[in-house]
């Protein structure tokens, strides 16, 4: 029951990932301009109509009106009058953002209810780790690690939209979702009983750990790539794709070039991994979604960024991340050498 968990918290945690890459593409980061709730809501509007000032009408503390291009929160609960009354009132301080559009809204709304469900999913798997305690208790410190994690990656996004999408803190979320898959694959992989009947050098070991840290640093390359495209998208509008990479920046050069070595480093882990038969599987898997990932980068560039191509190119380079992590967990628990005929 309790593996069950660690799977099921992080095929969620993965989930979150994808629904973050869809708000990055549909732009929608600013879609609920205030954290946790939306606009002042639990569940938000669908209209721009209901965030408009309204007479005789009921209004709850905290909830978000808008006027004059700026936000308004309810200083408590009351019924308005006729007219609008600044004094039952105060302007929002966290940002100067105020702008409603239905779809970025429910897009930002999704990916919150996601993000909630993988974090209750972390909880259930950290309270069943007590069984674990006497046992195993490092299991039961990792889960709790989780737990913890989960909550402050949920106040980076807070911090995300406060800051307007800044991208330091967007990176930052990002990379801290990457350290939380790698912990619940931490625990996933400690708490099997599976050996292997070989084992592998401490060069090779290296050498996967070496591409470990170049797939985390072609993320954050990654975002910084993706600033710019976001500042592009800002001056051209989506409308005018072919022109969001007239000039790209000198990032831009370093990410595609990074790519390459990203690739020759592991090969050279198939190519020894077949030499040496490890068989160890997630080789081919990792060769693979390079190429995937290479392409996607690919027809970003060269065909104007075609639909889903974005949210793809980052979800594979998470998945990507935790294949590489765990190929680097069997490679410590690998066992006795290999035995040949």
């Amino acid at each position: 029951m309790y593996r069950n968990s660690v799977k099921i918290a992080l095929v969620l945690v993965y989930l979150v990932i994808i629904a973050g890459a869809v708000v990055r593409m549909t732009g929608s980061g600013m879609g609920c301009p205030d954290w946790p709730k939306c606009f002042g809501y639990y569940i938000p509007p669908t209209q721009e109509s209901e965030l408009l000032f309204q007479a005789d009408r009921d209004y709850e503390k905290g909830q978000v009106i808008i006027v004059d291009e700026s936000l308004k929160v309810a200083k408590s609960d009351f019924t308005s009058a006729e007219n609008y009354n600044p004094d039952n009132w105060d302007t929002y301080i966290k940002h100067d953002y105020a702008i409603f559009n239905p779809l970025h809204t429910w897009t930002e709304y999704v990916n919150r209810l996601v993000g909630a469900l993988a974090g209750f999913a972390v909880l259930i798997m950290a309270i069943l780790s007590f069984r674990k305690w006497k046992t195993r208790k490092r299991l039961t410190i990792l889960s709790w690690l989780s737990v913890f994690l989960m909550v402050f990656q949920a106040w980076l996004g807070a911090t995300v939209v406060y800051s307007v999408l800044a991208p330091v803190r967007i990176t930052l979320h990002m990379v801290m979702a990457l350290v939380i898959v790698a912990i619940l694959l931490y625990i996933l992989a400690d708490s099997s009983v599976k050996m292997y009947d070989f084992k592998v050098s401490k060069t090779f070991k290296t050498v996967v750990l070496v591409s470990i840290i170049l797939s985390l640093i072609q993320v954050v390359l990654g975002t910084q790539v993706r600033q710019f495209v976001d500042e592009q998208v800002k001056i051209f509008g989506y409308g005018t794709r072919d022109l969001w990479l007239n000039n790209p920046e000198i990032s831009f050069y370093i990410h595609r070039s990074f790519s390459i070595l990203v690739l020759l480093v592991n090969l050279f882990i198939w190519w020894k991994n077949k030499q040496k038969f490890y068989n160890l599987s997630l080789t081919n898997w990792i060769i693979f979604l390079i190429v995937i990932e290479i392409f996607t980068g690919m027809a970003m560039y060269y065909l104007d960024f075609p639909f889903l191509s974005q949210p793809l190119h980052l979800v594979i380079a998470s998945v990507l991340f935790g294949v590489q992590f765990y190929l680097l967990l069997e490679c410590f628990k690998s066992g006795k050498p290999l035995k040949t005929s």
